[in-house]
C-alpha cells in the first residue's frame, strides 16, 4: 500500500518582536498548506531572535507554558488548515526552570505532546546552558494523523544515538528544527566545511536508520551570527532531495515515499545486523580506565 506524505519547510528571518514572528510562521504555514503540506516544520525558537548569543537575564521572559499561548494559536490554525505543526518554543515549566521544547500539534488541532532538548551546548554565540535545563522525557515519536515522527532539535543533529532510539521506536521521518549558522568573521572555507559537517551528519542518521531527515533552519543576519539557511531533506540512503537557500526565506514542500523505508531497510539491513549484545560501553563518558 502506497504511503506518501508532504512535509512543508518554513525557513524565514526572524525579528525582536514575537507577535510578528509568529504571525509571521502563520502566513508561512498557511503557504505551505496552500502547496500541499501535511506536516510543516517550523525552526527552532522561531518566536524570537535567537536569544543565546548572549547571557542576559532578560531573555528568560521570551519563555511561557507549553500547552500556552503560541502552541494554542497553532492548534487553531493546525485544525483550521488540517495540516500537522511542529513548533519550536521557549517553554517556562516552573518559576527558574526553562527547557528548549517543540510542541506537536495533530491536524485537528490536538496537542500530541512535546520533546524537550537533550543535548545542550555551550559554546561562543551559542551558550544555552545559561537557558536551558537538558531534556528529561526522553525521545519521542509522535502519531500524527499523517505519519509517525520524531523529532530532535539542534544540536541534537550530532548525536547518532538520539537519531538511532528515535528511529528505533518507530519514527518514519526525523525532524530537526533548527537555529545555526556562520560567524561573520569567519573565512568562507570554514562557513562551508562547517555547513558540509552539519549536513553531512544528518544524512548519515537518515542512512543508518533507513528514514527520512528534514532539517529547518533559520536565514538571516542577527547581530555577529549569519544563519546559514540550508535547510534540506534526505531520503533514506542520504540522498539530498531538496536544499534550500543560504540567505533568502523559503517555503518549500515535498511529497516523501514513506515506503522506500522498508526497501532500504530490507536491501541493506543494518537494523538486522545490529549486535546490540556488544553496545554497553557505549553508555560510558569515555572508555579509559578511570
Amino acid at each position: 500500500m502506497k504511503k506518501n506524505v508532504k512535509v512543508g519547510l518554513v525557513q524565514m528571518s526572524c525579528t525582536a518582536s514575537k507577535d510578528e514572528n509568529l504571525a509571521k510562521a502563520i502566513e508561512k504555514t498557511r503557504e505551505a498548506a496552500a502547496k500541499g503540506a501535511q506536516i510543516v516544520c517550523l525552526q527552532e525558537l522561531f518566536t524570537s531572535l535567537y536569544f543565546c548569543d548572549e547571557e542576559n537575564y532578560d531573555n528568560f521572559l521570551l519563555a511561557e507554558a507549553i500547552p500556552g499561548p503560541s502552541s494554542n494559536a497553532l492548534a487553531e490554525l493546525a485544525k483550521e488548515l488540517n495540516v500537522v505543526i511542529i513548533a519550536s518554543l521557549f517553554e517556562k515549566r516552573a518559576e527558574g526552570l526553562y527547557h528548549n521544547t517543540t510542541a506537536v500539534l495533530d491536524a485537528d488541532g490536538t496537542y500530541l505532546g512535546k520533546y524537550r532538548k537533550m543535548h545542550i551546548p555551550d559554546d561562543p554565540g551559542y551558550y544555552e546552558k545559561f537557558y536551558f535545563t537538558p531534556g528529561d522525557l526522553g525521545y519521542k515519536v509522535f502519531k500524527t494523523k499523517y505519519a509517525t515522527i520524531g523529532v530532535l532539535i539542534c544540536w541534537d543533529q550530532w548525536y547518532p544515538e538520539a537519531a538511532r532510539i528515535t528511529s528505533l521506536m518507530g519514527a518514519e521521518i526525523l525532524f530537526y528544527p533548527t537555529a545555526i549558522g556562520w560567524s561573520s568573521s569567519q573565512q568562507v572555507d570554514v562557513n562551508t566545511e562547517q555547513y558540509n559537517a552539519w549536513q553531512t551528519i544528518q544524512r548519515s542518521h537518515a542512512v543508518a536508520n533507513g528514514v527520512y531527515v528534514v532539517s529547518v533552519n533559520r536565514t538571516g543576519d542577527e547581530g555577529p551570527m549569519k544563519f546559514w539557511g540550508g535547510s534540506f531533506v534526505s531520503n533514506p540512503f542520504g540522498k539530498v532531495l531538496y536544499q534550500g537557500s543560504h540567505t533568502e526565506e523559503e517555503i518549500h514542500v515535498e511529497e516523501l515515499d514513506l515506503n522506500k523505508s522498508d526497501s532500504y531497510r530490507t536491501h541493506w539491513p543494518f537494523l538486522r545486523d545490529r549486535r546490540i549484545d556488544s553496545y554497553e560501553p557505549i553508555t560510558k563518558r569515555y572508555l579509559d580506565e578511570g
